[in-house]
């Protein structure tokens, strides 16, 4: 039993390893360019390429009925079928940019003004790219080509900030400069993953038509659980461009670039999980695994909310540069929205192991309903603080869900009362943070230490004995 918990633990952490290098080198170099992009994107602009941007993540597993994340949770476990699973994936990438296609080319002749024309145009080749790259990225995931995955990541990034700095910097083009980067990036990156892969060779492979069969049934199986989890990632983002204009989502997306330090933690450790659970779900040992993994990713996450909240002001100072200085206000609640939305991901990976879509898809959805609710009524009373609260509220009721959904796998073996405390802590250094009450960094200091303190033992402990398999 050992040997083999040796053996997850080592499978595991040797791809975080490889994951936090692909993380940290991409999202380190993205956040450097924040203070980059408020200089020379307006606001308005900024609030356009973020909803493109969010509007991607519905459309591409929406319309590929989740091509990608098919192709990663059986590449894994038919490693010789891989040829016949990007055969398949691709045939439904193509499909979903055809309607991409039709439905911008028909919308072009409606009267609307010549500059939305612009965007659906650039949309729809913005689409293109984005729909390859991403099923390219979990594809070689699932084919367990970690290195390949991380090198085709990291060189997008490289690609998007060489085109940046040309497109905006000496071409001066502003939103169109930042799409046309966007484009070439994705594009670059994807043919650079598909030849890395042999994908030429792997397209002369026969599919399997039973398990094409399956690969499709989990993906729709899957469609309310990615629906909703867009939803509960970009719903704030649309009632705020419509109620309330599209500079102050502009600001508002700007806000979400502070919990993405958070969330290059949260995806070191998801990439990784998602393989592993995939792996280990069938083992009769599997519940003492995933409590192990759950107990550090909690720390981990609540550790690292607080030591960004004590360090809030400071950071947002180096980030946002003129009127973008007023997102400050909105980060501490979305930043705990983030540590909610990892452990519902955590859940999540535990229950697609086990092909069960329908329990993530019930959670995701009840927290969809929550959000659309909370943010129509919390945004004419307070807002965008009232999306940034919706946001928070919707992922924790969503998180609670799954959490007891996910016991009719796995019975996870977690001190709940513990972190429910250390939830409410957080929650009052975010009050503390948005207030800016006197002695700021003295009250959220004191928090903070408790914080680290109340998860000292499940660091200690869990991280010593990775360590000893090493």
């Amino acid at each position: 039993m050992e040997k083999k918990q040796e053996s997850k633990t080592r499978y595991l952490f040797s791809n975080m390893a490889l994951f936090t290098v692909s993380n940290f080198v991409s999202k380190i170099l993205v956040f450097l360019l924040v203070p980059f992009y408020t200089n020379v994107l307006t606001r308005s602009e900024y609030g356009v390429a973020d909803v493109m941007q969010v509007s991607l993540l519905l459309l591409v597993p929406l319309l590929s009925v989740n091509a990608g994340e098919a192709a990663l949770r059986y590449g894994i476990e038919n490693p010789s079928k891989r040829g016949g699973i990007l055969r398949s994936g691709l045939r439904r990438v193509f499909i979903s940019v055809s309607v991409v296609f039709v439905v911008c080319a028909a919308a072009l002749f409606f009267p609307v003004s010549r500059q939305l024309k612009i965007y659906i145009a650039l949309f729809a080749i913005l689409f293109f790219c984005d729909a390859f790259y991403e099923f390219l990225l979990l594809f070689t995931q699932g084919c367990e080509k970690v290195k390949i995955m991380i090198t085709g990541s990291v060189s997008c990034t490289v690609f998007i900030i060489a085109c940046n700095l040309f497109f905006l910097l000496v071409l001066k083009l502003g939103l169109y400069g930042y799409l046309y980067s966007q484009m070439a990036a994705y594009t670059l990156s994807a043919l650079l993953m598909f030849f890395l892969s042999g994908g030429v060779k792997l397209l002369k492979e026969e599919e399997d038509i039973s398990l094409k069969k399956e690969m499709g049934t989990y993906g729709k199986g899957m469609l309310l659980y990615a629906a909703a989890s867009w939803v509960n990632n970009a719903i704030d983002r649309y009632f705020i461009l419509f109620m309330l204009g599209s500079v102050s989502n502009g600001i508002y997306g700007v806000a979400y670039k502070i919990p993405a330090i958070l969330t290059v933690f949260q995806r070191i450790f998801a990439q990784s999980f998602q393989m592993s659970a995939t792996k280990t779900y069938r083992e009769y040992d599997a519940a003492r695994f995933f409590s192990r993994l759950y107990e550090l990713y909690n720390a981990i996450m609540v550790s690292g909310c607080a030591v960004i909240l004590l360090i809030l002001h400071p950071l947002a100072s180096f980030m946002f540069s003129g009127e973008f200085i007023a997102a400050r206000i909105y980060v501490p609640p979305l930043l705990i929205s983030v540590i909610f939305g990892a452990l519902n991901g955590f859940l999540g990976s535990i229950c697609l192991a086990y092909k069960d879509g329908k329990s993530m898809g019930t959670a995701t959805g009840i927290g969809a309903a929550v959000n659309i609710v909370l943010n129509f009524f919390g945004i004419r009373m307070y807002g965008m603080m009232g999306a940034a609260a919706a946001t928070m509220i919707s992922y924790f009721t969503m998180f609670i869900i799954a959490f007891f959904k996910t016991r009719a796998h796995v019975k996870l073996r977690v001190n709940l009362k513990k972190d429910l405390a250390a939830y409410m802590l957080l929650i009052s250094e975010a009050l503390i943070a948005v207030r800016e009450v006197p002695m700021y960094y003295i009250y959220n200091a004191l928090i903070t230490a408790m914080l680290l303190l109340t998860y000292t033992k499940e660091i200690k402990t869990v991280v010593r004995e990775k360590l000893k398999r090493f």
